[in-house]
């Protein structure tokens, strides 16, 4: 079935309070200058809970209208993303506003969740996510037929990490139920750019991780119990594990499992136990706001996240590449990050690729990015009409080889998001060793959970 919203209306939404002239110029650190530009994009959606034939109680329209006036007012304390960005360096925060679109979904909420794919997910946004838009965020309401709402969301990476998407999203469910002046601990703190301040990055490619080849995405559902089920079989045959170094995590074992997954399905011609030659890069997006001494405050705004690379072979046991990849992982911490605060940022940043062009198996190995998003309580955004029924990840075609985790809307399982090319695709969800561990949740919306 075919999923076509219909457009109702799209206005732009300014702050609600004019940004100050002191605070019109914004400087980029130097890490929101090395993200791709690109949007970090969710859908949020709710039960029906009301009747849209009533006039005397919130329907779809009254919540439209509701939301929009709670952005205006969010947008003063997030000003930079009413803004406009400016050559890589800075915003001009001019309160030119973001897109605010609401739609008509000529299906029932149950019905578009059955066929849930990621790419159309990408329906219910205002717009594409690799593309040269001028908004830093953009926001549709989606209006299903049963009354059902989702809500799709998406920020500019050159100004957001996840962490900072979620502050955003929160505060603005917090300012929808208040009705009230926010309280200081949800205002956001720009620290980014005097922390890591931007540089000359003249001769780097922010689209170097951005692919030409036609991608698709889908999702993989683990539940508690075969999470249970996956790390017995394949995590606890060894004797590495002890007090100093746990059994893996559900999600360490899940993003590695879903890896050797696809390297089996699409390279079988690779030997087991290490014996191949082949090498794989494995890349761990890791927030490191709580690593720095002082931890920094959650609501530190901007991207406040570096990448852990382990090199891999082809055939590695899995209990060995999560003690590497917990390795490189644990080396991100303040005096890390120390190394891009102080001199020049972008030759230590240079220095650090370099070493990976020398290494001759990092510079051939394949690379996969694994990008999380368990830790951020996506489930507990509420904008008054209770949580979230399932929050969905479109999909970011420009991406190849990325496995992206998040909650169920239990919270006891794991639902993974991976990005492959098409013939990729095609051999990989067909794996048998992967169908013994994944699940098909039938979406029901009526008092009945839709995730396991």
């Amino acid at each position: 079935m075919k999923f076509e919203p219909e457009l109702i209306t799209q206005t732009i939404v300014k702050p609600s309070s004019p940004t100050p002239d002191h605070l019109r110029h914004f400087s980029l650190s130097f890490l929101d200058q090395l993200c791709p530009p690109v949007y970090y994009p969710l859908t949020f959606f709710y039960q029906a809970h009301l009747d849209t034939k009533s006039s005397n109680i919130n329907t779809p329209e009254k919540l439209f209208n509701q939301l929009e006036r709670s952005l205006a007012d969010v947008l003063t304390h997030f000003y930079p993303l009413a803004g406009r960005l400016k050559d890589n360096l800075f915003i001009d925060c001019n309160d030119s506003g973001i897109p605010y679109v609401q739609a008509r979904v000529k299906c029932y909420l149950s019905h578009f969740l059955e066929e849930s794919k990621p790419s159309e997910l990408n329906k219910l946004l205002p717009f594409e996510l690799d593309g040269a838009h001028e908004s830093l965020l953009g926001v549709q309401f989606n209006i299903f037929d049963c009354g059902g709402i989702g809500i799709g969301v998406c920020i500019s990476h050159k100004i957001a990490d996840a962490s900072s998407f979620f502050t955003f999203v929160k505060t603005w469910a917090a300012a929808t139920t208040s009705g009230s002046e926010l309280p200081e601990k949800l205002h956001p703190e720009f620290v980014s750019p005097a922390l890591f301040p931007s540089t000359n990055i003249s001769g780097y490619n922010t689209r170097s991780s951005i692919t030409n080849q036609k991608t698709v995405g889908k999702r993989f559902v683990f539940t508690k119990a075969s999470i249970e089920a996956l790390i017995d079989k394949h995590f606890k045959v060894n004797t590495e594990f002890d007090e100093n170094n746990p059994n893996p995590s559900p999600v360490e074992a899940v993003s590695l499992f879903v890896w050797s997954r696809i390297v089996a399905s699409t390279n079988p011609e690779v030997e087991p136990a290490g014996t191949g030659t082949r090498f794989y890069q494995l890349v761990h997006v890791v927030n490191f706001r709580s690593r720095m001494n002082p931890p920094l405050p959650e609501r530190t705004f901007g991207n406040m996240q570096w990448v852990a690379a382990t090199l891999v072979p082809a055939g590695e046991q899995l209990h060995s590449a999560v003690r590497k990849v917990r390795e490189s992982i644990n080396k991100i911490d303040n005096e890390y990050m120390k190394v891009f605060q102080e001199g020049d940022v972008f030759s230590a940043f240079k220095e650090e690729n370099d070493k990976i062009s020398k290494n001759g198996a990092a510079a051939a190995a394949v690379r996969f990015t694994f990008a999380g998003f368990c830790e951020f309580g996506m489930y507990e955004v509420d904008f008054g009409w209770g949580r979230p029924v399932w929050v969905g990840l479109p999909s970011v075609i420009t991406f190849n080889n990325q496995i992206s985790f998040c909650d169920t809307a239990s919270g006891e399982g794991i639902e993974v998001k991976v990005q492959l090319k098409e013939e990729d695709m095609a051999k990989f969800q067909e794996d048998k060793e992967l169908l013994e561990f994944v699940i098909n949740p039938t979406f029901v919306v009526n008092n009945i959970e839709l995730c396991p």
